[in-house]
């Protein structure tokens, strides 16, 4: 096994979920209750911070976004897309998901809920705008909380590494012109020098920086815990770049909420249907295709889960703090953790039916090392 290898198994076989990651729904909580109150009691301070623009990016958000995605793209290793041919079947079922049916669902179940069922529940003049958070939302698949997923699934760390470098890559072509063509079919107008702006700032440069940055501390001797140890150092202010960047969002979208609380609870119907949906279809097209269960685990989860920071980042810069696509995609953080620890248990509880297919590689013998250490 290639030193390569043997970082990777490490670093998706331990990756513990943190208590920040296991409360981020408590979290998340917490700031809008703090951007609420914060939103009213100093309104003047907000609409300072939502003037600091250039070329309609926001100057803070954009620091605030940088901080939150580059330390989670330390963890990607580019050079792993070499290792997409070794589990072909799974990484072919989530492509499918991910960038063939994940982004359209969502788009049909917003036309669904906001544009149909919901509408006279909502704003009028926000529904385009929350349909272009849920869009927005399902165009990226997700890419640092995969690993926590994929550990807690007993997945495959070496298809889990390589499909969610796979999935960088696609993200830097795929991603606006899915968004585009999607907001066009749903009337709504595509800046389109604003969106591939959006696509520059927070997934190339971004992506650019974290490789070139972890390639050089990984030339360095002991490179391996350096890379661990820089992670881990910036973990807090990529924590804290979150929760400060929620505030903002809460404090300019207070009066909203507070005139109709139950916005949040409508914006989450559509998308807890799509994580449901497309998770099990990953998970039953993983089956039909014969993947051993350890790839069909972090498979599904990969499918359903989203890249709610680069999400919440585009939808500011396309719509702005008070528009109801950047409460949309804040939707999608609040439900994250707890629905895709319930797809995590669904996974895991359903193994023995999921091997009983006949051609499905038992658990044992995909995946020895993570069955000695689960015994």
């Amino acid at each position: 096994m290639s030193i390569q290898c043997e970082v990777a198994e490490k670093r998706a076989g331990d990756s513990p979920m943190g208590i920040f990651e296991r409360y981020l729904t408590v979290w998340v909580f917490l700031c809008i209750a703090a951007g609420i109150g914060l939103g009213q009691l100093f309104p003047g301070l907000f609409r300072f911070v939502g003037r600091l623009e250039v070329a309609q990016i926001n100057l803070p958000v954009a620091v605030m976004i940088w901080l939150m995605i580059i330390p989670m793209l330390l963890k990607i290793d580019l050079r792993a897309l070499s290792g997409v041919r070794r589990h072909w079947r799974g990484v072919g079922v989530t492509l499918f998901v991910n960038w063939g049916v994940k982004p359209f669902s969502m788009a049909l179940l917003a036309w669904i809920f906001i544009r149909g069922l919901f509408a006279d529940w909502l704003p009028a003049d926000q529904i385009d705008s929350y349909i272009a958070g849920l869009i927005l939302l399902a165009a990226a698949p997700c890419t640092a909380m995969v690993f926590v997923w994929s550990n807690l699934s007993h997945g495959e760390p070496h298809y889990t590494l390589s499909q969610v470098a796979l999935n960088d890559i696609i993200m830097v072509f795929a991603f606006a012109p899915i968004v585009g063509l999607l907001l066009g079919l749903s009337a709504i107008t595509v800046p389109w020098e604003t969106l591939f702006l959006s696509v520059l700032l927070y997934i190339v440069v971004p992506l650019a920086i974290a490789h070139t940055w972890r390639s050089a501390i990984l030339r360095r001797k002991h490179g391996d815990r350096h890379l661990a140890d820089l992670i881990k150092m910036l973990q807090p202010a990529s924590l804290l770049a979150l929760l400060a960047t929620l505030v903002l969002l809460f404090g300019f979208q207070g009066e909203q909420i507070l005139a109709q609380p139950l916005i949040i609870l409508m914006l989450a119907v559509p998308i807890l249907i799509q994580v449901f949906f497309n998770s099990g279809l990953a998970y039953l097209l993983n089956r039909a295709v014969r993947s051993p269960h350890c790839v069909a685990g972090p498979s599904a989860l990969i499918g359903a889960s989203n890249f709610f920071e680069l999400a919440v980042a585009t939808a500011i810069v396309l719509f702005g703090f008070q528009s109801g696509a950047a409460l949309a995609t804040v939707v999608g953080v609040l439900i994250e953790v707890p629905v895709m620890l319930a797809a995590v248990a669904v996974v895991n509880r359903t193994r023995g039916w999921y091997e009983r297919r006949e051609g499905v590689v038992p658990h044992q013998e995909c995946c020895p090392a993570e069955q000695h250490r689960t015994e």
